[in-house]
């Protein structure tokens, strides 16, 4: 038996199943995959608030000044979390793709594609951590300059969403309008 055999065996037997207990399978795979995305902020945040430890341990004076900077820096850091969370619940609670019409095995990659999308929010959680942590660092070290360090982190953080909010995009197009079905 050749490996096309196999995989065309597969599906064959795949199909054989409830389709909807298929959709809600893969959907449970889609929202283990979209939870992947909580190691970015998880990375992120942990950096940010190891920057403002070191930079309060170095100025204590300047902790007010320090803590705002990481604990808003790490609030923008987290937001890919939460898009990802927003699609696990709603392939978990409102999965649109039940009633769909359509072949079952192009609803089930779509209920896993959505998830492996949300997977690109790391790099985003990552990256705005680590701007939050620098800017805590700066602040640190000059807790003066606090709004204009503030306001460069903002600007950095919000281009770095941006690969989030394309992921959830693509996430949405394929639970709510999918044009393959």
């Amino acid at each position: 038996m050749n490996q096309t055999d196999f995989i065309n065996q597969f599906f064959t037997w795949l199909m054989t199943f409830d389709r909807r207990a298929l959709i809600f399978s893969a959907s449970a795979i889609g929202v283990g995959l979209a939870m992947i995305a909580g190691i970015g902020p998880g990375i992120g945040q942990g950096y940010a608030a190891g920057k403002a430890a070191e930079a309060v341990g170095e100025n204590p004076k300047g902790q007010k000044q320090v803590t705002l900077v990481m604990l808003l820096g790490s609030a923008v850091a987290e937001t890919s979390g939460i898009l990802s969370l927003v699609v696990a619940l709603l392939l978990l609670f409102g999965n649109p793709l039940i009633k769909v019409e359509g072949k079952a095995i192009i609803l089930m990659a779509s209920a896993i594609g959505a998830g492996f999308a949300m997977i690109a929010g790391i790099g985003s959680a990552v990256g705005q951590g680590y701007a939050a942590g620098k800017a805590t660092e700066a602040c640190g070290k000059r807790p003066k300059y606090q709004q204009i360090i503030m306001k460069a982190m903002f600007i950095g953080q919000a281009v770095a969403q941006a690969s989030s909010i394309f992921a959830l995009i693509i996430a949405l197009i394929l639970l709510l309008a999918n044009p393959l079905i």
